[in-house]
């Protein structure tokens, strides 16, 4: 008995080894393919996606990683953790101006000048 219980037990280990080995393969691959998505998104793409990314989640800067600016993106998390969520009315209207200007202005000003802050 005691020796089934150890067959048992290796073949468990081995089942969730191999669980695990398919689950890490699968998480690279979606990892590669947004990374291909995210790179081929360009121009006015790029400008709708930072606009409604900074008007839903402005607090968590996601708008700033879009934009490639990872240091702005991570000074906008740590604003709005420390006022508790009010220092995401500065995502909020960055979204808006992103929307509202036009898509040479937009790539001019933030992907070419790479203008971090309004």
């Amino acid at each position: 008995m005691s020796e089934e219980n150890n067959n048992l037990g290796d073949d468990l280990k081995k089942g969730a080894e191999e669980a695990l080995d398919a689950a890490k393969e699968t998480a690279n691959e979606f990892a590669e393919e947004a990374k291909e998505t995210f790179n081929e998104v360009t121009g006015e793409n790029k400008k709708v996606l930072a606009g409604i990314l900074g008007i839903l989640f402005g607090s968590l800067g996601i708008h700033k990683f879009v934009l490639g600016y990872n240091k702005e993106g991570i000074i906008q998390l740590i604003i709005s953790v420390v006022t508790c969520g009010a220092g995401g009315i500065v995502g909020l209207i960055e979204g808006i101006i992103y929307l509202t200007k036009s898509d040479d202005e937009f790539y001019q000003t933030y992907q070419v000048g790479k203008k971090p802050w309004f």
